[in-house]
C-alpha cells in the first residue's frame, strides 16, 4: 500500500526542539522551521547541558518536562507527531546510556527499557493519537553545525531519482541474530527489483566502496572484516539518500575520532540526507529491517516513518538523523 499523506500540514505535524545554550542550536532550529513552514508556537526552546550526555534525573527536569510543559501549554500535545531535536542537546543518558531521542519518543507512554516499537512493521501514515501519545523523533546531527544544517539542504532538494540502492552483506557473520541482518538486505534487494529500482546486492567478502549516486546503502561498517574507512568514504549519496550500519555504537559521539568503531556522522559528512544510530550497545535484533525501511521509503513513507518502522524497540539505544518530513518518493 503507497502513502497516503495525512490532511495535515506537513510543519505543522513538527515541533522542533533546541538548546537555548547553544546559539547556534536556536539558530538552526529557526531555519527549519522557515524552510518547513512549522509554526512558531511549534518550537520548544530548552535550556540544558550541551555535553553529550546527561544525567537521568537531569534529562528528566532539563529536556523531558520542558518540552511536556511547552507542547501541553501551547495544546501541541494531540496535534504533531514528530519531534525533530536539533544539534545542541544530549545524545544519551550517562549511565544507562539510552538514547535521549529514544526517551522523548515515549515519555507520554508507560513502558519499559527495550519495550516493543507498536509501530514497527506497520505500513501507514504515522498519528500520534492513533498510537497513544507516541511521538517519532529524529535528530539533526553531525560533526559540526553545517553538517547538520548540510541535512535539511539535501532534505529540501530530495527528489524521486535513478539512484542505486546498495546492500553489503558480510558472510563472516552467520549466527542467527547477525544472519537475519543479512537476510533483511537479502529481501530488501527483491523488494526494490520487484520496484524496477537499481540494487546492488553484494554477497562476497569484500566491502564494498566507490559506488556513485547512491540513494540507499546498508552495511556492517567496521563490523564487516574487510572495512576500510577510505573504501567507506569513497561512496558518494543523491539527495534523499538513507543508510543503516550494524555497527553497535555507531552514534555514541559526534566528536571526530580515529577510535573505536565506525560513525554515523562520516555518512552524513558523506552526503546521506538519513541515518539511523545507536549511541550504546541496543543488540543486533535491534538493528534496522533492511528491507521494511527500503521499502517503506520507496513506497512515499517520509524519512522518520520508515525509519521508525523498521525499529523494533522502544525506549533503547535508537537515533534517527535527518528531517522528518523528506519523503523524495512521495
Amino acid at each position: 500500500m503507497r502513502y497516503q499523506p495525512l490532511a495535515n500540514p506537513p510543519g505543522r505535524r513538527v515541533a522542533v526542539i533546541a538548546n537555548r545554550a547553544q546559539p547556534d542550536s536556536e539558530k538552526l532550529a529557526r531555519q527549519y522551521c522557515r524552510d518547513r513552514a512549522v509554526p512558531e508556537e511549534h518550537l520548544i526552546l530548552v535550556q540544558c547541558t550541551t555535553s553529550e550526555s546527561i544525567p537521568e534525573g537531569d534529562y528528566l527536569t532539563d529536556i523531558q518536562a520542558q518540552v511536556r510543559k511547552a507542547l501541553r501549554d501551547r495544546k501541541l500535545t494531540d496535534r504533531v507527531d514528530f519531534l525533530l531535536i536539533v544539534k545542541g542537546l544530549p545524545i544519551k543518558t550517562a549511565q544507562q546510556g539510552y538514547s535521549v531521542d529514544s526517551l522523548l519518543m515515549c515519555m507520554n507512554v508507560t513502558v519499559s527499557p527495550r519495550s516493543r516499537n507498536p509501530y514497527f512493521s506497520r505500513k501507514e501514515p504515522f498519528s500520534s493519537v492513533r498510537f497513544g501519545g507516541l511521538y517519532l523523533v529524529n535528530r539533526l546531527e553531525g560533526y559540526t553545525f553545517a553538517d547538520a544544517g548540510a541535512l535539511l539542504e539535501r532534505a529540501l532538494k530530495a527528489r524521486r531519482t535513478d539512484g542505486l540502492f546498495v546492500l553489503d552483506v558480510s558472510p563472516s557473520h552467520q549466527r542467527s541474530v547477525y544472519a537475519e541482518v543479512n537476510e533483511s538486505m537479502r529481501r530488501a534487494a527483491q523488494l526494490l527489483q520487484r520496484k524496477k529500482l537499481r540494487v546492488l546486492l553484494d554477497d562476497s567478502r569484500e566491502f564494498i566502496g566507490n559506488q556513485k549516486g547512491l540513494m540507499g546503502y546498508y552495511s556492517w561498517g567496521s563490523n564487516d572484516p574487510q572495512y576500510k574507512k577510505e573504501l567507506s568514504l569513497s561512496n558518494t549519496f543523491l539527495p534523499g539518500a538513507i543508510a543503516e550500519t550494524a555497527v553497535s555504537t555507531s552514534a555514541r559521539t559526534f566528536t571526530p575520532t580515529d577510535r573505536g568503531q565506525s560513525l554515523i556522522a562520516d555518512l552524513i559528512k558523506s552526503g546521506v540526507t538519513g541515518v539511523k544510530g545507536y549511541v550504546s550497545e541496543p543488540y543486533a535484533d535491534a538493528l534496522c529491517r533492511a528491507d521494511i525501511l527500503f521499502d517503506r521509503y520507496t513506497d512515499g513513507y517520509t524519512l522518520a516513518e520508515s525509519f521508525w518502522m523498521a525499529t523494533p524497540y522502544l525506549f533503547w539505544k535508537d537515533m534517527v538523523v535527518g528531517d522528518p518530513l523528506c519523503a523524495p518518493y512521495m
